[in-house]
């Protein structure tokens, strides 16, 4: 194996490690509507589990509101019981003809718990980019014991220290701009 190589699939490691914490990010509500709320929440679709959205349309009216518009009225039921045994927390309210849920405002002790949270989220996506580092390190370990120049091992493992102080900069910058968005009121 080349330096390239090595420095490409820890690069690809942690690429995905930052692409799954913004993922998981999206999901933790912060007092603002977003469909994401929903994504984990599976519905009884004519004999099959599927996901709220591809059951209904949902959108987003106004900050503190979701709407659930399915496209068979008999889906109203089955899509309520779905978020209420979800336990998103949020209590949906159906008039006959859409579901509403409504975002209840944050208290200071749920935004302090969502951001420990999100901290944890953020703590387990450096653990991946350790692990993605620890990995190439001793990819150059076993390639310098293989026949690759100690002076190529060395600079690969100077380059791989910089790939990691880049994604950790992309993961801080991912947990400020989400605990900044939880604690804002």
């Amino acid at each position: 194996m080349d330096t390239n190589t090595i420095l490409n699939e820890a690069s690809e490691r942690m690429q995905k490690a930052i692409d799954h914490l913004e993922e998981e990010l999206l999901n933790i509500r912060a007092g603002k509507a977003s469909p994401n709320v929903l994504n984990g929440v599976m519905v009884e679709y004519y004999g099959s589990q599927s996901p709220v959205s591809g059951v209904a349309s949902v959108t987003v009216p106004d900050a503190k509101t979701i709407l659930i518009q399915p496209w068979d009225k008999n889906m109203l039921r089955p899509i309520e019981k779905a978020i209420i045994d979800s336990n998103i927390g949020l209590t949906p309210s159906n008039n006959g003809e859409q579901i509403r849920l409504s975002i209840p405002p944050l208290t200071e002790e749920r935004r302090k718990d969502l951001v420990k949270q999100v901290r944890g989220e953020a703590e387990t996506g450096r653990i991946s980019l350790r692990n993605a580092r620890r990995d190439a390190l001793e990819a150059f370990k076993k390639a310098q014991k293989e026949g690759m120049p100690e002076d190529e091992a060395k600079d690969g493992e100077t380059r791989i220290q910089k790939v990691l102080e880049k994604y950790t900069k992309l993961l801080d910058a991912a947990l400020d701009r989400k605990e900044k968005e939880i604690m804002t009121v």
